[in-house]
């Protein structure tokens, strides 16, 4: 870098802000955004009634939570490496492996919070006339779900800071930045998705919190009281 440069350049911003080229801050922030959310979507449509299985037979738990440790476990990049021969360079490449982390994570955090409901609620909702089903909707979920969204911020967060790495295949959204920052020495673009992630991360973890509020009232309650 130029000693007479400046670290961090204004105007770059304002010229890359939405200038429509394929790389300005506002398309690399909108795929950012896509490759994250999706996957988070996807891994808890998944991972819910995954749980759900490894709950009601518990012989299914142990088998699914090696193989899905086994696959947190893998370098993303390699994944993005081995899936780019079969999908290409696309944002599938990427939304995929992340999907698989988001299972990982949230599966067992799904039987933890079944795991976590007391057997007096479970034996009363039974005495009440509940049936199996309306008894996991109405009591055994509701008391599961701040478990379930502990496992949620974890991948909410780790998912929009993974989707960087997808730079190296060209689909890295703000991670664009870090890898032109580097080849141009200059530090601008790099700082712009820095803080941009970071607070993506802010605000979909303070979505998921306030989710948490309104799902779970008698939490609040309680804490009122």
């Amino acid at each position: 870098m130029d000693d007479g440069q400046p670290l961090f350049r204004w105007d770059w911003v304002v010229r890359n802000w939405d200038s429509g080229q394929p790389n300005s801050i506002v398309n690399l922030l909108e795929a950012h955004i896509v490759m994250s959310v999706v996957p988070i979507i996807l891994g808890l449509v998944i991972a819910v009634p995954l749980g759900l299985l490894c709950v009601r037979y518990r012989f299914l738990y142990q088998p699914t939570a090696g193989l899905m440790n086994a696959i947190y476990a893998l370098p993303s990049l390699a994944l993005f490496m081995i899936l780019l021969s079969v999908t290409g360079p696309e944002r599938i490449t990427v939304i995929i492996p992340l999907t698989f982390y988001a299972i990982a994570v949230l599966m067992p955090a799904v039987v933890d919070g079944l795991g976590s409901v007391p057997d007096h609620v479970r034996q009363s909702a039974v005495a009440m006339g509940f049936t199996p089903q309306r008894r996991l909707v109405r009591v055994e979920l509701p008391i599961a779900t701040p478990v379930v969204l502990a496992g949620l911020r974890v991948v909410a967060v780790s998912s929009i800071s993974l989707v960087s790495v997808g730079a190296l295949i060209g689909q890295g959204g703000l991670g664009n930045y870090f890898t032109d920052a580097y080849q141009r020495d200059f530090y601008t673009p790099a700082i712009v998705g820095i803080v941009l992630i970071v607070l993506m991360a802010l605000v979909a973890d303070g979505i998921i919190i306030a989710a948490q509020r309104f799902l779970t009232p008698w939490v609040r309650a309680r804490r009122s009281s």
